[in-house]
């Protein structure tokens, strides 16, 4: 399998994500206040657009079939996304973050993304090379994530989550947040913060919906600079897209029943990649038309408000 992405490359292009994330945190939200729908909508499309002018290099660079998988990926990550959202919510309401630091804590959240996601990128494409019935089991991954979403899923719980139950187990935790540290001195010791329970809860989900979405994108691509960067401009907009949508995700009802469907349309594709070849436009064309269903089925059918 030939790839695009030379070490020259690689290394350029996380040089420029390191250099984003730092003017982000550094000059744009170096104090931390809540992020407003404004100010979310601003960045939301600033990322959407530096997302799609990367698609347009790629497309320049290395040509129209690539600049599909690009889009295609991105469109099925930004998607998947959104179920990140729900969980954010819950995990916030759990640990009672508020709202000045939930930015601070998506955003170290998403530097541990970066990490967990390109290891994971690298091992399934080095599996892939190696073995190539492993497309088999991500496929019927997929489709078996797919089919528990549309009926509804596990709900989270924060409370059992194995990593944070062995911080409090061994790392000493104060009741009270200290603005935005991670760790205080308490009684002469280093103790954690709500703040740092939060943080691990939210790395730990991450690397559950990561063994979901990392598979989807090589339904569309094996080539591992693609699948990261795809995976990678997703990832930048969520912080933007949780403060634009959390308030009014509700409205946005059949948008589980959308996502599940892709996974299980991508989860076929895998398992029928021999026998037939999707083309990458038909994929990305199914994409768009089942999330965008979702969405306009959502306004045309909203949930009733409940009665006072």
């Amino acid at each position: 399998m030939e790839t695009v992405g030379s070490p020259l490359l690689w290394a350029a292009f996380l040089a420029f994500v390191l250099g984003l994330l730092a003017l982000d945190l550094g000059v744009f939200h170096r104090r931390a206040h809540a992020v407003h729908p404004r100010e979310a909508l601003g960045w939301s499309l600033f990322w959407i657009v530096l997302a799609l002018g990367f698609n347009a290099l790629v497309w320049r660079w290395f040509g129209p079939a690539r600049g599909l998988e690009f889009l295609t990926g991105y469109l099925i990550e930004k998607a998947l996304s959104v179920d990140n959202i729900f969980v954010f919510l819950v995990i916030f309401s759990y640990f009672g973050v508020p709202a000045a630091l939930q930015h601070r804590v998506l955003f170290w959240g998403i530097i541990g993304a970066i990490i967990t996601r390109m290891a994971f990128i690298l091992a399934g494409a080095a599996l892939l090379s190696a073995f190539h019935w492993v497309i088999y089991v991500f496929g019927l991954l997929l489709i078996v994530t797919g089919l528990r979403m549309l009926r509804g899923g596990e709900e989270v719980h924060p409370e059992r989550n194995h990593i944070v139950r062995l911080a409090r187990r061994f790392l000493p935790v104060v009741p009270r947040y200290h603005g935005a540290a991670f760790f205080v001195h308490d009684s002469g010791r280093q103790a954690a913060t709500p703040l740092f329970l939060a943080l691990l809860t939210v790395e730990a989900t991450d690397i559950v919906f990561a063994v979901d979405s990392i598979p989807a994108i090589f339904a569309i691509t094996q080539d591992p600079f693609i699948v990261f960067t795809s995976n990678l401009f997703a990832i930048l907009g969520l912080r933007a897209l949780y403060f634009l949508l959390a308030g009014i995700l509700h409205r946005f009802h059949y948008l589980k029943v959308g996502l599940s469907l892709v996974l299980v349309f991508v989860g076929m594709k895998m398992l029928i990649s021999e026998a037939v070849k999707v083309p990458i436009g038909v994929s990305l064309a199914v994409v768009a038309l089942l999330i965008g269903g979702a969405v306009v089925a959502s306004l045309l059918r909203p949930v009733p408000e409940p009665i006072p």
